[in-house]
């Protein structure tokens, strides 16, 4: 039987494994969406969020079907048995997903890596006129649809609110973008990285590199882990990670709509 958990047990949940339910921790602690839960003895064992995606974590995640059917998110993502135990009770009542992405590597770090020595810094809203076309052209690259066409003033939107949070770093030189990246989770234990990009005209160079040592360094100020997952397929990003000392810590699964 579902329940409706309260923040504080769906803290505790999290607290379980701070880097695979980064994702939950943050939309709960923000209030975002709708959660349902499984509790055994008190206690919740697994737990599913509806909101802009949808995110499973736990035991049994099948029997949130009903749950997650009531909502209209453009993506299922999170640790890669929970998305796979819903979607084989979800995929005969939705329309086939646009992708499907097993097995992508989460990898995670709590030492700080030797600095980058870059200008990276947090965004401003003067930065706004060069990122918005960075942020879109990194959202095409990792989920193949160009979001200035398909949601310009939602995509608009949360651009600027994730500058004005405090969740988006870039490193300029002569008004290029040597490199750039935003978080799309922050809790007290954990800071999850998405979407980072560097201009194609200066890929290839090891800026990518010197950003992530330097936007680690920073994080792990504030944080004990900074964590991303990405495609298998996307060697050279892989490569970037682990050559900072990046360690994959388990596997999520995407299903994009």
């Amino acid at each position: 039987m579902l329940t409706i958990p309260d923040l504080n047990q769906i803290l505790a949940f999290c607290a379980e494994d701070p880097v695979e339910r980064v994702l939950l921790e943050d939309v709960a602690r923000r209030g975002l969406g709708r959660f349902a839960a499984v509790r055994e003895n008190g206690r919740v064992t697994a737990l599913c969020h509806v909101g802009a995606n949808l995110v499973p974590a736990g035991e049994g995640c099948g029997v949130f079907a009903e749950h997650a059917l009531n909502g209209n998110a453009r993506m299922m993502v999170g640790p890669e048995r929970a998305v796979s135990d819903l979607w084989d009770a979800l995929s005969q009542r939705m329309p086939p997903p646009r992708d499907n992405r097993p097995g992508q590597p989460v990898y995670a770090i709590s030492d700080p890596p030797d600095p980058g020595e870059t200008g990276l810094r947090n965004a401003t809203s003067s930065d706004f006129a060069r990122l918005l076309p960075a942020c879109a052209a990194a959202h095409e690259e990792e989920i193949g649809t160009d979001p200035l066409k398909r949601d310009p003033e939602g995509f608009r939107w949360r651009t600027q609110s994730q500058i004005d949070e405090g969740r988006s770093w870039v490193w300029l030189e002569d008004e290029t973008i040597f490199f750039k990246a935003e978080a799309s989770a922050w809790t007290p234990s954990a800071v999850q990285i998405q979407q980072v990009w560097v201009d194609p005209s200066v890929r290839g160079r090891g800026y990518a590199q010197r950003g992530m040592r330097d936007l680690c360094r920073l994080l792990l100020g504030d944080v004990p882990h900074v964590c991303l997952f990405v495609r298998p397929e996307n060697a050279p990003a892989i490569r970037v990670y682990e050559a900072i000392g990046m360690q994959q810590a388990l596997a999520y699964r995407s299903v994009i709509f």
